[in-house]
């Protein structure tokens, strides 16, 4: 599987009382396909990122999409979904279809417009992506999960609510220069780390500065073939793009591993034959701060039980070894479901091309990209690198 991005584009990850997901389809799609230096015609195929289950009512939005244009009709257009990973499926979709030389331009879109509905809804609909028969009823929704995952991982390594802090103190000081993420304010570690009315605990050991927010807003990136890549003003190539899924339930999965994860970033390394101290940053899927600290481990940063180590000695800080979520993650950013796997891979294309402004890791020529839909379940990796 060998494509590359060529064109991409990104909303503010916010709150869009004033647009709907159609409008955010048609802004980011018309704004990658101008950025890849292409016309709307050149676009062989769609693909639509978009979880929903409930945050609108517009059920069936794929074909949203040739509102921007009418030379998009008769496209063929899909929607992909796959929990909190739906905008990584869209773009392997899309890059499965230039493998299978059914296209050379491939447009693929994320959107999700969360706001719709209350926040106990927002739980209501999340929770749904865990084993309902087992998980469906645990306190705090996805929050409760992700809490019984932290509460886990204390009892066997013992109490991580400073290195929680500290990522959360970490992502929200990169998101404060991010222009596209929801939340541009540095916190510091010591209100992220002090339980209190304005940062209470949520759900097991869990503040509210250890979860991603809920979020409105869309991303795109157009993806073509190698050859035709050549002939545009730029590219960023797929060094490597895995997919690994374990069961759905936790009972059958030892939680305090992100054992998916760490097999995709396996395969992905072995694939691009790199090692991990090649890459020059890495976006990870930090929904809660625990999953950063589990994702430490898996990408084999820290060794088992010591992904603390990491954060407390600044190797992920954004002039550390290896700067994690220089982009503020969905912690800052935000996490509108579908487009996260996008505006992750197109926060990654802007580092390997210099273009990511204030939050510009010095020198950055690969980055890794990990994308997670539900706790650990459908687990993607991609490492990016500029064609040339």
């Amino acid at each position: 599987m060998t494509g590359c991005i060529v064109g991409w584009a990104h909303t503010r990850f916010g709150r869009h009382d004033n647009e709907d997901i159609e409008s955010l389809i048609v802004k980011v799609a018309t704004d990658a396909i101008h950025d890849a230096g292409l016309a709307p015609a050149d676009v062989d195929a769609i693909y639509v990122g978009h979880m929903n289950a409930g945050f609108v009512r517009q059920e069936f939005p794929s074909s949203l999409v040739l509102q921007t244009d009418p030379s998009l009709r008769f496209k063929p257009v899909t929607r992909v979904e796959n929990a909190c990973a739906t905008g990584s499926a869209a773009i392997h979709q899309g890059l499965n279809m230039i493998s299978a030389r059914k296209a050379r331009i491939v447009l693929v879109v994320g959107v999700e417009k969360m706001s719709e509905v209350s926040g106990a809804a927002v739980g209501d609909i999340l929770i749904r992506a865990s084993y309902l028969k087992e998980e469906g009823d645990i306190e705090g929704g996805f929050a409760g999960v992700f809490g019984q995952i932290a509460q886990a991982y204390f009892q066997r390594y013992g109490d991580q609510s400073d290195a929680l802090a500290r990522i959360a103190a970490k992502n929200h000081k990169n998101g404060a220069v991010n222009p596209l993420a929801q939340m541009q304010k540095d916190l510091g570690y010591d209100f992220c780390r002090t339980v209190s009315e304005k940062n209470p605990l949520v759900a097991g050991p869990l503040r509210r500065t250890d979860c991603s927010l809920v979020s409105d807003g869309a991303a795109a990136v157009v993806l073509s073939d190698v050859a035709t890549a050549f002939t545009l003003g730029k590219a960023v190539v797929f060094r490597a793009a895995e997919q690994v899924n374990d069961f759905l339930p936790m009972s059958r999965r030892d939680v305090t591993q992100f054992e998916g994860p760490a097999l995709a970033w396996k395969r992905a390394l072995a694939g691009a034959r790199l090692d991990l101290s090649d890459l020059s940053l890495v976006e990870v899927h930090d929904c809660f701060t625990i999953a950063e600290l589990l994702s430490y481990e898996a990408m084999g940063l820290t060794e088992i039980g010591e992904g603390a180590k990491a954060i407390e000695e600044g190797w992920t800080e954004k002039d550390g070894k290896l700067p994690v979520n220089p982009s503020g993650g969905l912690k800052s950013k935000g996490h509108p479901i579908g487009a996260t796997g996008v505006s992750m891979h197109v926060l990654a294309a802007m580092q390997v091309t210099g273009t990511a402004g204030g939050i510009q890791v010095k020198d950055a020529k690969l980055a890794g990209v990990f994308n997670m839909g539900g706790a650990a379940v459908a687990n993607y990796v991609s490492i990016l690198e500029p064609l040339r």
